[in-house]
């Protein structure tokens, strides 16, 4: 048996020293000329669009590290030298991963990533504009203000335009998570009008080694199409009849492998009380994810939350090799459509849903937004992908339909 070494993968990974492919070459070569070409005017923004696996957080931080490299170069005469520039991402966990990829390079410094709103709220206070601003997760910007997180404007997007000359940012409208932080593409294109737009979307996939039929089978399914299970030699995906089995093989994965978790759907109760709360199903029963604001590594690197269940909010962005996925109550199966059906009323995520007031079609809304967080917990898989449904109509149709 191979034992796991930790050697914290998603640094690896993410690291601007990684090989990219020429897609993502091409892009960064392109995203550079366009900061070069309009630095002076401003009023300029860069978008990159892709599905979850693309490589998108690879490619803003390979980019953000070639516009530090020439912005302290003092000897050069390139149109970055000197300039002031930032990568914001609205994510806790990621902000940990940046910062101590920073460490790895000389270009960067952990004061050149920031929250969104500590920026918005410094650049505010000193009259300051930053030259380039690059944004990771931008679909985690929130578009409500929010004084819990001290934000008293109207857009995180809308006020950082205001405060830099050049934003690059990337962009998955299916992995919005919140009410408050809701966009689709005529909101964007209604804030970035009238400025100087251009947009590329990545359409290659690199985190998961699947073949098509698995990726589509996904990606139907978080349409709520339930297709037949593929049989796919490159990647285990496999459906469980009980969640204890699926724990202990995600347990034998991750000594064999390392980076394999257990997550689930927010359909288990939790609450920010500092305390313990647990996740049952049957003979499974393992704490929700702990909170560690202090933790030098994300939640994902760490070796001690093999004994936890991940969210949706501590495993966005990161890439898992195994992962055990539970599909909770508020996700059930509709023989007569032979479709799946989601109850928003057995989602505990209350803040996902805070804000709705105002919204045309909250309901729908509402839906999307759980079959969105639905994605981002199937597509953080490298090399399998086990699932268990709690609803036993669901878990008896997902069994039926897999090949043994």
């Amino acid at each position: 048996m191979i034992m796991a070494i930790n050697n914290n993968q998603a640094l690896q990974k993410l690291s601007p020293d990684q090989q990219l492919s020429v897609e993502q070459e091409n892009l960064c070569a392109n995203v550079l000329d366009f900061c070069c070409k309009h630095i002076m005017q401003g009023h300029a923004v860069f978008v990159i669009k892709g599905d979850a696996g693309t490589g998108k957080s690879l490619v803003i931080n390979k980019i953000f590290k070639e516009i530090q490299k020439k912005s302290r170069d003092k000897n050069s005469i390139n149109p970055l030298s000197g300039t002031q520039n930032y990568l914001l991402v609205n994510h806790p966990e990621m902000m940990k991963l940046y910062r101590n990829i920073s460490e790895q390079n000389s270009f960067t410094k952990k004061k050149d990533f920031e929250r969104p709103t500590s920026f918005i709220n410094t650049m505010h206070k000193t009259g300051q504009v930053a030259d380039v601003v690059v944004i990771d997760e931008a679909h985690l910007l929130l578009t409500k203000s929010d004084k819990y997180n001290r934000f008293s404007q109207d857009n995180h997007l809308e006020e950082i335009l205001k405060c830099a000359k050049v934003v690059v940012l990337v962009f998955d409208e299916k992995q919005v998570l919140k009410f408050k932080s809701h966009w689709d593409n005529n909101k964007l294109s209604e804030i970035l009008l009238h400025k100087n737009v251009q947009t590329y979307r990545l359409e290659n996939q690199f985190r998961m080694q699947a073949g098509a039929q698995t990726c589509r089978w996904i990606e139907k399914f978080c349409k709520k199409k339930i297709d037949p299970i593929p049989q796919d030699p490159s990647f285990d995906l496999r459906v469980f009849q009980d969640a204890q089995t699926m724990y202990e093989e995600v347990c034998q994965k991750n000594t064999q492998f390392g980076l394999s978790r257990m997550v689930a759907t927010y359909d288990y109760p939790y609450r920010l009380d500092g305390k313990e709360h647990f996740v049952t199903e049957g003979r499974f029963h393992l704490k929700w994810d702990i909170a560690k604001p202090e933790a030098r590594l994300p939640w994902a690197e760490r070796i001690d939350t093999i004994d936890e269940v991940g969210s949706v909010y501590t495993v966005q962005g990161f890439d898992l090799n195994y992962v055990g996925l539970l599909l909770g109550p508020s996700v059930r199966y509709d023989a007569q459509t032979d479709r799946l059906e989601l109850d928003p009323a057995r989602y505990e995520d209350g803040a996902a849903f805070a804000g709705r007031n105002g919204f045309a079609s909250p309901e729908q809304t509402m839906e999307q937004i759980m079959l969105n967080a639905m994605n981002v917990l199937m597509t953080r898989a490298v090399k399998g992908l086990y699932l268990y449904a709690h609803d036993p109509a669901l878990r008896a149709r997902l069994l039926s339909l897999q090949k043994v």
